[in-house]
């Protein structure tokens, strides 16, 4: 069967994270495109804010307090949007968190908890989405990350989890294929992004993490899930470094392994003395209402490699614009040559 997906003003969209973060920014960029939102996060009064200031701005959204790790609290949300829009075309499970810490430093409890919003979370918002989007169709779009491809140290259990989030969301996209349901499953991998992903995770390291670069702007992967809402698209990179990480943890994984233990490990270390380690949003929410954390310099704004895969028309026609343009300069030098 195949999927249709309608433009966005036509939609409603339902949100997991849009407190802060990719998710924040991606609920307001949807807002100006005029669909119609469901946030979702943990920390209500946060969400009261956004809700109402989008509001005013025009667009029609609600809120639904919930997290995501009970799978009761997910059915209320799908619930609400059944009853407030009488239902939804897109489920975004954006919300997530963070631990930075050898693995065998980690707690299991904060392993687990780490779990419960990261895979199960994803989990509980797709199983409810899926059961609705078999009857009027739509997108499931989860959020993975660049370690879904290959994982990297001293987020060894942030890792785990988006491992896990790529085979569930590759199995369940295999299923519903096979049962002809008209629901495009993506699978949205991002390399660093400026948000309060650093901020809000729980750090057992004996200095403040930062994040590999390049580090990207959150309207970035934001454009990306918006397109994905959009577009029926199995895979979906944001930054050209996740497209290479993924490459390179298939290609060459012994190699990667050396660079990441000689490299890796001190980028993801400042030189500044951890924050008090109960000071993150692991158990409960945190600072919300940003969408960036800043990194110390400046995010990249665009991402070419993203940009080319989204917009494969624009792409084309610039890449045929810059032969076109080679071949003439090829052929004036040519020419010159020929003169002399």
């Amino acid at each position: 069967m195949g999927i249709q997906l309608k433009k966005l003003s036509d939609q409603v969209i339902v949100i997991t994270g849009a407190s802060s973060g990719i998710g924040l920014a991606t609920a307001r960029k949807a807002a100006r495109l005029r669909a119609r939102l469901v946030l979702v996060a943990r920390n209500e009064s946060a969400l009261r804010i956004i809700s109402d200031d989008l509001n005013m701005l025009g667009a029609e959204t609600m809120h639904v307090a919930a997290d995501v790790a009970n799978e009761a609290d997910v059915q209320r949300v799908a619930d609400a949007a059944i009853e407030r829009f009488g239902g939804f075309d897109t489920w975004l499970n954006i919300a997530g968190v963070g631990i930075f810490g050898k693995n065998e430093e980690v707690s299991t409890e904060d392993m687990r908890r780490l779990f419960d919003v990261n895979f199960w979370g994803v989990v509980h918002g797709s199983m409810v989405a899926a059961r609705h989007l078999k009857t009027r169709g739509g997108a499931l779009i989860n959020m993975g990350s660049e370690t879904s491809d290959r994982a990297v140290p001293l987020q060894g259990i942030y890792s785990a989890s988006k491992h896990a989030v790529k085979g569930f969301t590759d199995s369940l996209r295999t299923e519903l294929e096979e049962a002809g349901a008209p629901v495009s499953v993506t699978l949205v991998k991002p390399a660093s992004v400026d948000t309060m992903f650093v901020s809000h995770a729980k750090n057992y390291m004996e200095a403040e993490p930062r994040l590999p670069l390049p580090v990207y702007a959150p309207e970035v992967a934001a454009d990306a899930l918006l397109y994905a809402a959009q577009h029926p698209v199995r895979d979906l990179y944001v930054g050209s470094r996740a497209r290479l990480t993924g490459a390179g943890a298939h290609h060459m994984p012994r190699m990667l392994d050396k660079g990441m233990t000689r490299f890796m490990i001190p980028m993801m270390k400042t030189d500044q003395p951890p924050r008090d380690r109960n000071d993150n949003n692991l158990h409960t929410h945190g600072t919300d209402l940003m969408e960036r954390g800043g990194v110390g310099h400046a995010a990249r704004e665009t991402s070419l490699y993203t940009s080319a895969v989204t917009h494969p028309r624009t792409a084309g026609a610039v890449m045929i614009g810059t032969g076109l343009a080679l071949a003439a300069l090829l052929q004036m030098r040519r020419r010159q040559r020929a003169q002399y």
